[in-house]
C-alpha cells in the first residue's frame, strides 16, 4: 500500500510541479505572486476541449493550438493589465491578478457555462504493473510531459538568447535595460511560457475531475504550496516541491484521512514558513534598508 501511495502522489505531484513552475517563473521575473494562473490555465484548457469536442480537431492538433493560445493569452495579460502599472508598487500588480481571478472565473462561466463537463483522456487502456504497484497509461503520460516540459524549460532558460534575457532581467532589471536587454519583451515571454505551463497541467488534470470554472481553485493553492515548499525562487525547488506534495498528501489521505489532504497543504505552508521561510531549495536575500 505504501508504494501504491508514493505511485499515485508522484503522478498528483507532477501536475503540482508544472503549475509551481509557472507561478516561479513570473515570480523570479517580477518579484510578484500571479492569482489568476489557475484560472488562465483553466481558460486555455476550455479552449482545447471546444476544439477537441465541439470542433472535432484530433487530439493532438487541439492541444497544439490551445498551448499557442494559452501563450499569446499570457503575453496579452502582461501587455494590456500589467504594464501600465508596472511602474507602480508591486502590491498593486498582485491586486491586479486577483481582479483578473475573478473576471476570468466569471467570464468562463458565461462563455461555457458552470455545470462540469467530461474532458476526454489523451490515452486509454489497461494499467501497467510494476511489481505489485499498479500505475495507469495517463498517470505514466503525466510523468513522461513533466519531465519533458521541465527539461524544455532547464535548456530554454540555460542555453538560448531568451533564456540568458530572463536570468539577466531576474537577477537585475535596471542592469539588463543597461546592458539593452529589452525588458518588458522578456516580461511578456516570461508570461507566455508561465500560461503554457498552466495549461498542460490544466490538460492533464481535466480528465481526472471535470472541467469547470472552478476546476484549478484547489490546484493553485497545491502549486502555490508545491512553490512555498521547494523555494519561491528556485524553478528546481518547484519541481521538489510539488513532487514532495503529491507524495506527502497521498500518505496522509491513504493512513490518517482523505478529508485532511486538502488541509494537509495550508498546514504543510504554515510549518515551512515558520522553519525554513525561504523554502527547501531557496535563497535567502539580504537587503539593506
Amino acid at each position: 500500500m505504501f508504494w501504491q501511495q508514493v505511485a499515485s502522489g508522484l503522478s498528483a505531484g507532477c501536475l503540482y510541479a508544472l503549475a509551481a513552475l509557472g507561478l516561479v517563473l513570473i515570480y523570479r521575473t517580477m518579484e510578484i505572486v500571479n492569482f489568476a494562473h489557475g484560472e488562465m490555465a483553466m481558460i486555455s484548457t476550455f479552449v482545447a476541449y471546444t476544439l477537441l469536442v465541439r470542433v472535432g480537431l484530433p487530439y493532438v492538433i487541439a492541444m497544439l493550438v490551445a498551448l499557442a493560445f494559452a501563450f499569446i493569452f499570457g503575453m496579452a495579460i502582461e501587455r494590456v493589465f500589467l504594464r501600465p502599472i508596472q511602474e507602480g508598487p508591486l502590491v498593486s500588480m498582485m491586486i491586479m491578478t486577483l481582479g483578473l481571478f475573478m473576471v476570468f472565473n466569471g467570464a468562463a462561466g458565461w462563455i461555457w457555462g458552470f455545470d462540469p463537463v467530461s474532458f476526454p483522456y489523451a490515452v486509454r487502456g489497461r494499467p501497467v504493473f510494476i511489481g505489485d504497484i499498479i500505475v495507469t497509461r495517463d498517470s505514466l503520460l503525466v510523468l513522461a510531459v513533466t519531465v519533458i516540459m521541465a527539461g524544455a524549460l532547464y535548456i530554454a532558460l540555460r542555453f538560448t538568447m531568451a533564456g540568458i534575457a530572463i536570468r539577466a532581467t531576474s537577477q537585475n532589471p535596471r542592469a539588463a535595460r543597461l546592458m539593452g536587454v529589452p525588458v518588458p519583451k522578456v516580461y511578456s515571454l516570461t508570461w507566455g511560457m508561465s500560461a503554457v505551463l498552466g495549461a498542460v497541467a490544466g490538460i492533464l488534470i481535466a480528465p481526472t475531475t471535470f472541467l469547470s470554472p472552478s476546476m484549478m481553485a484547489e490546484v493553485q493553492i497545491k502549486a502555490f504550496t508545491a512553490a512555498v515548499l521547494g523555494g519561491f525562487s528556485s524553478l528546481p525547488g518547484a519541481v521538489v516541491g510539488g513532487l514532495l506534495l503529491g507524495v506527502l498528501e497521498n500518505l496522509v489521505a491513504g493512513y490518517i484521512s482523505t478529508q485532511l489532504k486538502s488541509t494537509f497543504a495550508f498546514a504543510l505552508i504554515v510549518v515551512v514558513l515558520l522553519i525554513r521561510p525561504s523554502g527547501i531549495m531557496g535563497t535567502t536575500e539580504r537587503r539593506k534598508v
